[in-house]
């Protein structure tokens, strides 16, 4: 089961909110009695140990957000018969129509391949395009997965643990690529240390319920320590 708020109306930093929600899937219930406020311009990290309710929240956000948010899941969502060419170009699908997409299938449109070039370009996927997913690493495949996203070209990024196949310092690089391409972007982590230097707003989440919500610059890594004690 998902239920979600109504956005409110009203001041237009407004993006989206939940009003004493009720977040789950099927009959399970994560967040019994969810309130937030997330503001355009903001960039968000989400923290916490696995299971506590990031997905859950990032579905609901999604719902909330309809086609202003490029979604990156946490398993790639790939296609591993296709190219990576063809996965990224997924990512827009809707744009084109049911013939073009059937065609680009067969001969990559030139145009379609040119701005999928350039932008696996500056995510290390050149020379790697006409390659079937599920031959290349672990890391190439979560790459592939953010340039889908980026191709979608919407206002906000939303991520699942984008960055969770590939080193910190790679990491690094692809988080500064998403806030440049990206006015908001909401993201699910669990490496605090890129959270707090790329991120301007922390939220912790534990229990169905926000335990840390706060500015990044007033957080260390020690403040992070309670959303990752053992039970």
């Amino acid at each position: 089961m998902l239920e979600t708020a109504t956005v409110e109306p009203g001041t237009p930093a407004m993006l989206a909110g939940f009003d004493h929600a009720r977040l789950g899937h099927d009959h399970h219930i994560v967040f019994p009695d969810l309130t937030l406020r997330i503001s355009q311009g903001e960039r968000i990290a989400l923290l916490g140990r696995s299971g506590v309710g990031k997905s859950t929240l990032l579905d609901a956000l999604r719902a909330q957000l309809g086609d202003q948010g490029a979604w990156c899941p946490q398993a790639n969502a790939l296609v591993p018969v296709l190219s990576a060419y063809h996965n990224i170009y997924m990512g827009r699908l809707a744009h084109f129509s049911r013939w073009q997409n059937l065609i680009n299938l067969l001969r990559p449109n030139r145009a379609c391949w040119q701005e999928i070039s350039a932008l696996a370009e500056t995510l290390g996927l050149d020379g790697l395009l006409r390659r079937q997913v599920d031959q290349l690493s672990g890391g190439q495949q979560q790459r592939v997965a953010i340039a889908r996203a980026l191709y979608q070209k919407r206002p906000v990024f939303i991520g699942d643990e984008p960055v969770a196949s590939v080193d910190p310092r790679q990491g690094a690089r692809l988080l500064e690529l998403i806030n440049e391409r990206h006015h908001t972007c909401v993201v699910a982590l669990h490496q605090r240390e890129l959270a707090l230097a790329h991120f301007d707003r922390i939220i912790g989440l534990d229990d169905g319920r926000i335990i840390i919500d706060a500015p990044a610059h007033e957080l260390t890594p020690n403040d992070l320590d309670v959303l990752y004690a053992p039970d």
